[in-house]
């Protein structure tokens, strides 16, 4: 793999000559912008606004423009000379556990190799040092023209480097979450947790992305003169929620019978409650069956009750006596 920056790691007294390598790639499939009318390639064409010349790369620097829209020229020398520490050091500052980085830092991944023969054994200190640890390591580099904040683990037997965003550079979640009271029963998480449970975990390395390959088919399809392929039906059971326990049910229920699970009801769940409870939101009413009598029953019904009635000897009334 083609390296993108050297330079070293500063582990205090100990210096690491080490490669920058991108640990990741785009496979996104990526399109031109064509003229509708006759397919011609649109271009864009960097032109400077004072002679309405077309430059070329090599003609065009960088500069800062200020409040009062004045350009400020800044040369790559400029930016070599600066008294940075990590122009061509990443600098580790702290060692810190892993659980202490915020996802939403995370940034682009590099891989960190080791830059000749005299290189491997601190490299090897290092890597060895985190993995006993179990701790990461904090680093500033400068990469592209800026500082930035970088986060050192080891994966496998590499060194691997996660650019961090800076904390200022993560927004506040303003407005973001519902601003509604909802209430929650436990009755709803307990299905919630057997749904969780039936899906179960996966392996990463068996999912793929499905619209890069339904693109691809396309342009075949397109390429070839061939007709485009018809959209697959949506999934059923989308659309607006009603009954929440419902909804649980029946995903847990399709999550066993997807993994060939025989449905013992809803993942050893108690929901007994849970119905009684939401019965007042989407209560389904059913109808107990009415045995029919026919007439001929209903006759021999009446036939009995008056024989009963003749056969009740009447009771005696008692005699009235004056005083």
């Amino acid at each position: 793999m083609r390296s993108i920056w050297n330079g070293a790691i500063s582990f205090g007294l100990v210096s690491i000559p080490i490669k920058l390598v991108n640990a990741t790639e785009n496979h996104s499939i990526s399109f031109r912008q064509i003229h509708k009318e006759d397919g011609g390639r649109i271009r864009y064409r960097k032109v400077c606004e004072l002679d309405d010349q077309e430059v070329r790369a090599p003609d065009i620097g960088k500069a800062y423009e200020d409040a009062g829209g004045v350009m400020i020229p800044i040369t790559d020398d400029d930016l070599a000379a600066l008294p940075l520490p990590t122009a061509k050091t990443i600098e580790i500052v702290a060692f810190v556990p892993a659980a202490s980085i915020d996802p939403l830092q995370m940034d682009t991944a590099y891989y960190l190799s080791a830059s000749g023969v005299p290189a491997a054994k601190p490299y090897t200190l290092l890597r060895e040092a985190l993995k006993r640890s179990r701790k990461v390591a904090i680093a500033k580099f400068a990469l592209r023209g800026r500082e930035r904040l970088g986060m050192l683990r080891v994966v496998d037997d590499v060194i691997v480097m996660h650019g961090l965003l800076w904390p200022d550079e993560i927004r506040a979640p303003e407005g973001v979450a519902p601003e509604t009271e909802v209430k929650v029963r436990d009755a709803e998480l307990d299905l919630a947790d057997a749904l969780m449970d039936t899906l179960g975990s996966v392996e990463l390395d068996t999912l793929h992305d499905d619209y890069r390959e339904a693109v691809e088919e396309l342009i075949a399809a397109k390429a070839e003169g061939a007709p485009a392929p018809r959209p697959t039906a949506p999934a059923s059971g989308g659309g607006r929620v009603i009954d929440l326990m419902a909804a649980l049910e029946n995903s847990v229920r399709a999550a066993k019978e997807a993994r060939g699970e025989s449905d013992g009801g809803t993942g050893g769940t108690d929901t007994a409650g849970a119905a009684d409870e939401t019965a007042g939101e989407t209560a389904e009413v059913t109808r107990l069956p009415v045995k029919k009598t026919t007439p001929a029953k209903r006759t021999a019904k009446k036939a009995a009750a008056k024989k009963t009635t003749a056969k009740k000897p009447a009771t005696p009334r008692p005699k009235r006596t004056s005083a």
